[in-house]
């Protein structure tokens, strides 16, 4: 809802930034069936699901949509036209905390990282997030941020959803 809101369509290049996990996961499917391109830019060994990268596979085949996974987050945001995160220590991974802060400090969206993909990429992450760990503060509260429209569209998203089982 947020990318047709700022981008209009879906003939974009979404690049999901760090752990493969269930945001990730998602947002893969998700793509793959609205024809969409998105790279996983993530460490080796944190890749999303296999089954569900596989899965996405198949249906990005049916409609044309290229979904890849890429170990060096520079040449992932190349061309983006949104970078999206989500927290590096997910529910049930909290004993490697030191170790994935570690790891993914390299998958941090920055100014830096930003600036690496087209001029007029926005940024979106599901919230709540870790500022100034996988996502800088001066970002999040950027002009090419989404993130609080994002939010926003996720509480009519499920205001929706409400309607439609009480109904």
């Amino acid at each position: 809802m947020t990318i047709k809101e700022y981008k209009g369509d879906f003939n974009r290049k979404l690049v999901f930034v760090g752990d493969g996990n269930n945001v990730c996961n998602s947002l893969l499917l998700a793509a793959s069936y609205i024809g969409m391109d998105m790279t996983v830019a993530c460490p080796e060994g944190y890749e999303p699901n296999k089954q569900l990268y596989n899965l996405a596979l198949v249906e990005a085949e049916k409609t044309g949509s290229n979904i890849l996974i890429e170990h060096d987050v520079h040449k992932a945001v190349k061309d983006a036209d949104i970078l999206y995160t989500d927290v590096w220590v997910s529910m049930g991974y909290e004993e490697e905390e030191t170790k994935r802060k570690q790891l993914f400090k390299e998958y941090q969206i920055n100014a830096q990282l930003l600036s690496e993909a087209k001029d007029d990429a926005i940024v979106m992450h599901c919230l709540p997030a870790n500022r100034d760990e996988e996502i800088t503060e001066e970002v999040m509260l950027s002009p090419q941020s989404a993130i609080w429209d994002q939010a926003e569209n996720r509480l009519h998203a499920q205001k929706a959803i409400l309607y439609l089982l009480l109904k």
